[in-house]
């Protein structure tokens, strides 16, 4: 590696010594991600993983993918660069989780127009605490210096992770029937989703996003900024406990596009409108851009970072144990006979 340097690149704009000095960086934050699983250190052509099966019949692997949007824009102009990772893995873990599967690992994909190895260690940074917080692990990664493609600080960051869940355990929504309950799990924010229309409301490029506002009880970058929560430890607690029928992530598309995915032909998601905690950046968003009610449920969590489906006779324990493992539970709405989709009422 000592010797591995060329001039004619770097004059290309691209810089070998910049990527070693980048994984030296990220390794103090990827250790802390580390578990028995892993068989492999950070800088090697690929990520060894060994599962823990144990106990499980039939191990059906569960993947998912995705990567942080426009959101980016909003780290980029306050130069701040260590949360977004934290919505990296979030959206792609609390995918994994709606289908009962618990993750196990997590790889990145980092694209930058000039490799800041400070930069680069800031935003793994945000990845190695995403993975920490749903009890992944951080096996490996790529980060790709691209000078003319994209602006000099300017990047894009992607990864994808592998879940496992016993073949009898996988969520498929055939269980969900008229009368279930509806339970809501909050979010942190706007998450990852809907930054396009977000930065067109605010005229992002050219607001303050230094200004305080009252109503949100800090900055409007702060705010945008907040990273999205990840869910699975509250709802692998919840799975030991309680059966839970069906689990929607609510993303892009909002309640009309995800809470559907979780229900089976003939049962419509009956929420009550008045039941919901709509957080104050969703009023301010409605309010600045002057956004329809619909449209907003259409594009936006809402505040309703998951909602979880249980039968009505399990639905206290849920949220006691919901409660219990740190997310303020609540119940938002039923299950009916219907033509499915969503009702807001």
């Amino acid at each position: 590696m000592e010797k591995s340097f060329s001039e004619s690149y770097k004059a290309a704009g691209v810089d070998i010594t910049a990527g070693y000095k980048s994984v030296e960086l990220m390794k103090e934050h990827v250790k802390r991600t580390q578990n028995s699983g892993v068989m492999s250190a950070i800088g090697g052509f690929g990520g060894l993983f060994r599962p823990e099966i144990a106990g499980m019949d039939e191990p059906v692997l569960v993947s998912g993918t995705d990567g942080v949007g426009t959101k980016l824009k909003i780290a980029f102009l306050m130069d701040k660069h260590d949360t977004v990772g934290i919505d990296c893995v979030a959206m792609c873990v609390n995918d994994i989780i709606c289908c009962g599967a618990a993750p196990m690992f997590f790889l990145d994909y980092l694209a930058v127009g000039k490799n800041v190895p400070e930069r680069v260690a800031d935003i793994v940074s945000g990845v190695a605490e995403g993975c920490v917080q749903s009890g992944c692990a951080l096996i490996g990664g790529e980060t790709a210096e691209m000078p003319g493609f994209y602006p000099e600080n300017e990047y894009d960051l992607a990864g994808f992770s592998v879940g496992v869940v016993d073949r009898p355990k996988i969520l498929d929504n055939t269980t969900v029937a008229d009368g279930d309950v509806i339970i809501a799990l909050p979010s942190s924010g706007v998450h990852s989703n809907g930054f396009s229309l977000v930065r067109k409301v605010f005229d992002i490029e050219n607001c303050d996003l230094n200004k305080y506002y009252d109503e949100l009880g800090a900055t409007l970058g702060e705010t945008l900024l907040t990273p999205t929560k990840i869910y699975v430890k509250p709802m692998l607690a919840l799975f030991k406990e309680v059966n839970v029928k069906a689990v929607s992530h609510i993303t892009g598309g909002g309640f009309f596009e995800n809470i559907p995915r979780s229900l089976p032909d003939g049962i419509t998601a009956k929420i009550d409108r008045s039941a919901l905690r709509i957080l104050p950046i969703f009023d301010l968003i409605a309010k600045t851009g002057n956004i329809p009610e619909r449209d907003m449920f259409n594009t936006y969590n809402m505040g309703v970072g998951m909602s979880v489906v249980v039968s009505a006779e399990d639905a206290d324990k849920a949220i006691e144990i919901l409660k219990a493992n740190g997310e303020d539970a609540y119940v938002i709405g039923k299950t009916v006979k219907g033509e499915g989709g969503v009702e807001i009422c």
